[in-house]
């Protein structure tokens, strides 16, 4: 009876829908490593929060980086990140799933960047 052994078939899935091309995963992966700060998520209200947090705790650090918002969601699941907001310093996901608020982003960065 081989009624419910059929085997289903096995897709290989990545974050792009399985559209991968070798040219798009090495720009995804020359963007992952790039540095400076990043803010993953969709736009909505509570990545703009966070974007602002951060923006205003550089800003009380000193620090004259530029903030990337990345909105792509292929892109966002590159770092491995399926809850935004997200925060990301120098290629590294610090935050993921909240809204930071400036002392805590200030902190936050302060200490990825004494890493490095």
């Amino acid at each position: 009876m081989g009624l419910f052994n059929k085997k289903k078939e096995q897709t290989k899935t990545c974050c792009c829908g399985g559209n991968c091309t070798p040219e798009a995963m090495a720009q995804s992966e020359t963007a992952k490593s790039a540095d400076g700060i990043k803010v993953l998520g969709g736009g909505c209200a509570k990545c703009n929060a966070l974007e602002d947090a951060v923006r205003a705790a550089l800003t009380e650090l000193g620090m004259d980086t530029s903030i990337d918002h990345v909105t792509d969601f292929a892109e966002i699941a590159s770092y491995g990140v399926m809850t935004t907001p997200a925060l990301v310093v120098d290629g590294k996901v610090v935050s993921y799933g909240k809204v930071l608020k400036k002392e805590e982003a200030k902190t936050i960065i302060q200490k990825a960047r004494t890493f490095f």
